[in-house]
């Protein structure tokens, strides 16, 4: 089987997210299983660094308002189709948003350019190559799928990463499309009265996914759908979803350079040594309280509001907090603030630093991800690879891959973190409170560190299922 995956971003060529690693690793963890997958992503100047011995496969006189080729090559064990078009890919800094923090004013243009692109290589714009089906991630891949649905071309699945971003843009931009009238309706791209890339997505694809069951189900409510959950209703046979794996070569704390000391789950006690470089870096004093850690983006979203105003209860239980992270202003500000405030005992980086990302997942006894939803997650995937403990709030993802450590879960032997809900300050201190007895109990914390140490979270499993998936599509779901 031959599939032609389209993402904005890829691991390692280009990242702002967990929606790259899924677009990196999934095509290698689909190849053993007879599935290739030809990676399709825009050709910003990290991507076309990499490609610099790739070969022209296709030449645009004109695409969105400038000249554009297809590149296609090998990077970094990736098979690459790039579209390298200047004038709306050659930009330094962040992907999606220009220097002020706001979207690229034609973030319209650049994606749907994309998602042309992607149509053109499925209908033979690259000679001797055909798809036998479109795997397109997110909004900025989705209309890609409309432009099948009116126009022809191989199956389509479409995957959602986050539904909150939707990519919606004023009515008069359809006209640029090249889309059919019929397209600009209920059954494509029309969504209260304007464009929505990822609308007509979902309403053209054969198939929906999402990265988790738990995410699947909540987001065809109207508390999570974000104003589509109608339409997943509608089409509820069409959507699933399928829990992402990691890559468990670049995840893997016996081999990790980014980390002081490196170990496994018969030498647990090597993790000291990595806690003290964390505290070190952090400018963090010792205790015997456990030293909790995030990895984020300090948003609403991920419920930073609500870890900020249960600092001063943290910092009452006797733990430690290390922060890297960034996002909305006034949540940095406000853990900036508590790190002036608990010096040697709260450290905020604002920013992100893979590396040092990967050293707090093997220092920090526990990580804190109290998202108000999460399609997924990958951050407790992490933490139980590395024997750092989650504490998530139960939603999405989150609530699919972490075994609570109640009662009978600590009994039989089978958690693997902690769970709250609702998602609120105190339902979170009391996963703080309850986390905190567990650590001081020694015994019960290593079991916790060695059975998430012990789960396969790889893509094996995954894997297996999307081609389930991508083998088994009905003729016709849309």
């Amino acid at each position: 089987m031959k599939i032609l995956a389209a993402a904005s971003e890829i691991y390692p060529l280009v990242k702002t997210g967990g929606l790259a690693d899924v677009a990196g690793a999934l095509p290698t963890a689909l190849r053993p299983l007879g599935i290739e997958v030809r990676s399709m992503v825009p050709g910003y100047p990290a991507v076309m660094a990499e490609l610099k011995s790739g070969k022209i496969a296709h030449h645009y006189a004109e695409l969105f308002g400038g000249k554009a080729a297809l590149v296609a090559g090998k990077a970094k064990g990736l098979d690459i189709i790039a579209l390298d078009a200047p004038h709306l890919f050659n930009r330094s800094g962040n992907i999606y948003l220009g220097p002020d923090g706001k979207d690229w004013p034609d973030n319209g243009p650049r994606f749907a350019a994309f998602s042309q692109s992607v149509v053109d290589v499925a209908r033979g714009a690259i000679k001797g190559y055909a798809p036998d089906l479109l795997h397109l991630h997110d909004w900025q891949a989705a209309l890609a799928a409309v432009h099948v649905k009116f126009g022809g071309g191989p199956k389509t699945v479409v995957t959602v990463h986050n539904i909150a971003f939707q990519g919606q843009f004023p009515a008069h931009f359809f006209a640029s499309l090249g889309l059919p009238p019929a397209a600009f309706g209920i059954n494509g791209v029309e969504f209260y009265g304007n464009v929505g890339f990822l609308k007509g997505g979902l309403a053209c694809a054969d198939a929906i996914t999402t990265v988790s069951p738990s995410y699947a189900n909540e987001i065809c409510t109207p508390e999570f759908g974000m104003g589509l959950d109608g339409l997943l209703r509608s089409r509820r046979q069409a959507v699933s979803g399928i829990v992402n794996g990691i890559d468990t070569d670049v995840w893997n704390p016996e081999t990790d350079k980014d980390i002081a000391v490196q170990f496994d789950v018969s030498t647990l006690e090597k993790r000291s040594l990595n806690k003290r470089a964390v505290e070190k870096r952090f400018g963090l004093t010792t205790g015997d309280g456990p030293l909790f850690c995030v990895v984020s983006r300090l948003t609403w979203q991920k419920g930073m509001d609500i870890l900020a105003a249960a600092l001063d209860t943290l910092m009452g239980s006797g733990a430690r907090l290390a922060l890297v992270g960034s996002g909305e202003s006034g949540i940095e500000r406000e853990f900036l603030g508590a790190a002036q405030q608990h010096k040697g005992r709260i450290g905020a980086v604002i920013g992100y630093d893979e590396a040092l990302s990967h050293l707090m997942q093997a220092g920090a006894d526990a990580i804190l991800i109290p998202s108000r939803f999460e399609p997924c997650g990958l951050t407790q995937l992490y933490g139980l690879r590395y024997g750092c403990v989650p504490v998530v709030a139960r939603t999405g993802g989150l609530a699919d891959t972490i075994i609570d450590a109640n009662e009978a879960g600590l009994g039989a032997g089978v958690a693997t973190g902690f769970q709250f809900s609702p998602i609120d300050g105190p339902s979170l201190q009391a996963a703080l409170g309850r986390a905190a007895r567990v650590y001081k109990s020694g015994k019960a914390w290593t079991m916790l560190q060695k059975r998430g140490m012990e789960s396969d979270v790889s893509w094996k499993h995954s894997a297996a299922a999307y081609k389930e998936l991508f083998s088994n599509l009905p003729e016709s779901s849309a």
